[in-house]
């Protein structure tokens, strides 16, 4: 009974504080976030990068783990905001999108896997999962449901923690994979990796930011997260 209302109480107090700040339009501070592997090596160094541009006395912390595990952070209110590829239902979160991505199929250059292959063809052959709770491997499972697959039909070769695993593992010809673009830029170019088509498959997908409909954002977190969400809706 007595946590909820002192919680309330030192939210109410930090917020008395951000306005406080803010009558001087300062924006300073410290901003914790969370984020799931893809946006939080590809998309959100980036975004820190240019809002430190912006408003200087601004330092960040950036805590990757994968999307379930970010947004029960916010849940348990370790985290006021979070970027994930995955939503997970709960009445007291609210999601805005904040970019769009699209998963590949990849493949070692070596590896003699035609360009293009069918959804069963896929389970045929050697393939890398990403672990629970990853928002890719959410995505992948969607992907599987479109033609009547699930991942137990996979030729699981092995369950990898992180997208830079994966593509370790791919490059080492381990097998293939679903991966984000973002992750594979530079691989692509190297031509050190290969994408394999999957005709009628929709593999497009979302990153989102999560945070409490039961907390109230700090001054520097609204000002970051709008702009944020105003920089992805421009690109």
């Amino acid at each position: 009974m007595l946590y909820p209302r002192a919680l309330t109480i030192l939210e109410d107090l930090t917020r008395l504080e951000e306005e406080i700040m803010s009558v001087g339009k300062s924006v300073s501070g410290r901003l914790l976030l969370g984020a799931s592997t893809i946006p939080g090596a590809y998309i959100l160094p980036r975004l820190a990068a240019a809002f430190k541009n912006n408003y200087s006395e601004i330092s960040f912390e950036i805590r990757i783990s994968d999307s379930a595990a970010v947004v029960q952070s916010v849940l348990d209110n370790d985290l006021l905001l979070g970027i994930v590829g995955a939503k997970l239902k709960a009445k007291s979160l609210q999601y805005h999108v904040l970019t769009e991505d699209e998963l590949v199929l990849i493949a070692a250059e070596k590896n003699p896997v035609p360009d293009t292959i069918s959804p069963k063809e896929l389970c045929s052959h050697p393939f890398i999962m990403r672990e629970r709770g990853s928002g890719t491997r959410r995505t992948i499972e969607s992907i599987l449901e479109q033609s009547h697959l699930t991942t137990g039909d996979l030729n699981t070769s092995a369950t990898l923690g992180s997208s830079t695993a994966v593509k370790e593992a791919v490059k080492a010809d381990l097998g293939l994979s679903f991966i984000s673009r973002y992750a594979i830029r530079d691989e692509l170019k190297r031509g050190c990796i290969k994408t394999i088509n999957i005709p009628g498959l929709d593999m497009k997908r979302a990153f989102y930011v999560v945070l409490s409909n039961k907390r109230t954002l700090p001054h520097h977190y609204n000002v970051f997260l709008q702009a944020i969400l105003t920089t992805e809706s421009t690109d």
